[in-house]
């Protein structure tokens, strides 16, 4: 891995010299734009809307549109004064539980290394969160940005995941939800019954990613030369759903079935024949002959 930024975990009056690290990656596969007859790569040229030069990058600003097609253009002198954090350091403001967090606002992660002599105090602050059970709510600018962030443990290394702000997080405005929807009882036993019936622990490497799979797969016919031999689908056609209550009945059974498990035994009903075999009431006796 290479190291993305350096710079030092401010902890109160103790500094962790660090290195920071993408702790992900993206699997996809991916393709250039080429000539179809020729396999040439695309290329473009940045040309301007207004006079239709091509221009070069020492040439490029940036431009804020402020509609009716005006255009504030900022330069690097107007960059420079702005209060972002250029000393190159992760402000620890506070340590909070972490279920109190929204998992909303994550957005990328990343591993802190310790640089230099300072794996003795990055091991104290990593030993200190575990035990303590809390996140640590810190600032940090990347790419003249500055970021709101967590410091957490995993698997005995800090982790950085940098969240969004508040303000860009949206407000769900959807119709149904002024609506006034009401769940019966029976149709609530049943949706806690299938997921009941579907519940597990989660294990990420039990899951993988079919469609790159199956992609890969035909890039590697392509180039060996071979046709690509789809598998047969053998998933069963849902039954069209009658109605709720229906549906998640037959989604139970199925979720049941999948596992292995026998459906709930139904009480038994008498047949004809059980109920000729039951015994007669007795008849009542003779009254007693008076004297």
């Amino acid at each position: 891995m290479r190291a993305i930024w350096k710079g030092a975990v401010s902890f109160g009056l103790v500094s962790i010299a660090v290195k920071l690290y993408s702790a992900t990656e993206e699997k996809d596969i991916r393709f250039h734009q080429v000539h179809r007859t020729d396999g040439g790569r695309i290329k473009y040229q940045r040309t301007c809307s207004v006079d239709g030069e091509v221009v070069s990058y020492d040439d490029i600003a940036k431009g804020y549109d402020i509609g009716g097609g005006e255009m504030v253009i900022l330069t690097d002198e107007d960059f420079a004064d702005l209060p972002l954090s250029t000393s190159r350091a992760i402000d620890v403001l506070e340590f909070v539980p972490a279920e109190q967090i929204d998992p909303i606002l994550f957005a990328k992660a990343y591993y802190l290394e310790p640089e230099g002599q300072a794996a003795k105090p990055y091991v104290l602050l990593r030993d200190a969160l575990r035990d303590a059970d809390r996140v640590a709510i810190v600032k940090i600018a990347i790419r003249q940005r500055e970021q709101l962030a967590t410091l957490r443990v995993r698997d005995d290394v800090l982790v950085l995941n940098t969240m969004m702000w508040p303000d860009e997080v949206r407000t769900p405005d959807f119709g149904f939800l002024d609506e006034d929807i009401e769940t019966r009882p029976a149709e609530l036993a049943m949706a806690s019954s299938l997921i009941d019936s579907m519940a597990g622990s989660f294990k990420a490497d039990e899951f993988t990613d079919n469609y790159r799979a199956a992609l890969q797969e035909v890039i590697d016919a392509k180039v060996e030369g071979r046709e690509v031999v789809q598998p047969e689908e053998a998933d069963e056609e849902p039954a069209a759903a009658i109605d709720l209550m229906a549906a998640l009945k037959a989604s139970v059974e199925r979720a049941r079935k999948a596992r292995g498990e026998d459906a709930p035994a139904a009480p038994a009903k008498k047949t004809a024949a059980a109920k000729k075999a039951t015994p007669a009431k007795k008849a009542a006796k003779p009254a007693r002959k008076s004297a």
